[in-house]
């Protein structure tokens, strides 16, 4: 059987998802799909509206095959690790075919990944811009173009992951259909992410724009999980803890400790915190990756020891799922596991456990231990 792969957030899982899906299919010629979802969290450092578990089920439930998660480590992260991340288990799951959206799919990606390698290092010290506006500065000089939209820039990480660890994956854009990625409007049936979870804040109707399965899930949903629950935690630990001990989180550079610190002693609200501690060094979504880090209290030498010795955690299955999962999994090099032990949970599935323990803030959904794999007969 031949699969193609997916690397997905699903957040939520909706038409635009499942045109692609379809898509990806289809001109792949694969026969079964298999995807790599974001757990509890997103790239952007974000909890997800629902449970890992629930979008699962509806991702089964709607033409996908088989669902593993993203380990934390590698979900929320800039876009090339994140990338590399979901490519290293896609390849480890003997999937060679890997279908993407992309803003501009006529674009020769690997042409931009070779410009990168001509990059002036020194041109990147500049402390009043983010890197994303430094890269785009030395990529337009060089090819004329910018990668601005964030599927285009995934879709320069998977060639780059690709290309470095030369992967035997073939590489398959999809021109997105329909709303832009940033679209907090719904016009029509397929609307992006972003306006659906607007809809949902708001109280809008977008029941047409999700498969019915998800539409059942999101309609249990009253207020939609962001930070501003889970500030008080974040903001304890950066008043108790002392800086040194901060310092030690993964990827607090740059003093932003003590930066972090300061501003949570003056903000009661996450809002105003976010704003306080922006610069223009920073992105949002850096920041954001940066509290999320500091709650979990993930360390450089955990993060390193987790990229060093990947796993694969089975999230569910079909039945054409089951069956390919038993074609490759002799030759799967890394462990995979569709239930978290006592043992695993103290051990290295240690961080992703954390994470879900955080999310259940806003779940009474056991997110690992002995947790079942969803099974779509």
């Amino acid at each position: 059987m031949q699969a193609v792969g997916m690397v997905v957030e699903y957040n939520p899982f909706h038409n635009g998802h499942h045109y692609f899906l379809h898509q990806a299919k289809e001109q792949t010629g694969a026969e079964v799909a298999v995807a790599v979802m974001s757990g509890d969290f997103t790239q952007r450092g974000e909890p997800t509206i629902v449970d890992k578990w629930t979008r699962a089920q509806a991702a089964l439930k709607s033409g996908v095959d088989l669902v593993v998660e993203l380990p934390v480590f590698y979900a929320v992260q800039p876009a090339h690790r994140f990338a590399a991340g979901a490519l290293a288990i896609l390849n480890a799951l003997q999937v060679h075919r890997v279908a993407f959206g992309a803003e501009h799919p006529e674009w020769d990606f690997a042409a931009l990944v070779a410009a990168e390698e001509r990059f002036d290092q020194a041109e990147f010290g500049q402390y009043d811009a983010t890197y994303a506006t430094q890269f785009n500065e030395q990529l337009r000089s060089q090819t004329g173009l910018e990668l601005r939209d964030p599927n285009d820039i995934l879709a320069f990480a998977y060639t780059k992951a690709v290309l470095k660890n030369n992967y035997s994956i073939q590489l398959t854009p999809i021109r997105r259909r329909g709303s832009g990625y940033h679209d907090r409007q719904i016009h029509g049936q397929i609307a992006s992410a972003s306006a659906i979870r607007q809809a949902i804040t708001t109280k809008n109707d977008f029941s047409n724009t999700v498969p019915p399965v998800m539409a059942e899930a999101l309609a249990r949903v009253s207020t939609v999980p962001d930070w501003s629950s889970l500030y008080p935690l974040l903001r304890n630990q950066l008043i108790q803890a002392p800086v040194e001990y901060l310092a030690q989180t993964y990827q607090m550079a740059e003093g932003l400790e003590h930066r972090m610190k300061e501003v949570a002693q003056r903000s009661l609200d996450f809002d105003e915190f976010i704003h306080g501690v922006k610069t223009k060094r920073y992105t949002y979504a850096h920041l954001l990756r940066m509290c999320l880090y500091t709650t979990l209290q993930l360390t450089e030498g955990e993060v390193a020891d987790r990229f060093d010795h990947p796993y694969i955690h089975i999230l569910g299955f079909t039945a054409r799922g089951r069956q390919y999962l038993h074609q490759v999994k002799k030759q799967v090099p890394v462990p995979l596991f569709t239930k978290v032990s006592q043992g695993m949970r103290d051990g290295f599935y240690n961080l992703d456990y954390r994470a879900g323990k955080l999310y259940q803030n806003f779940t009474t959904v056991e997110q690992d231990l002995k947790h079942p794999p969803i099974m779509i007969r």
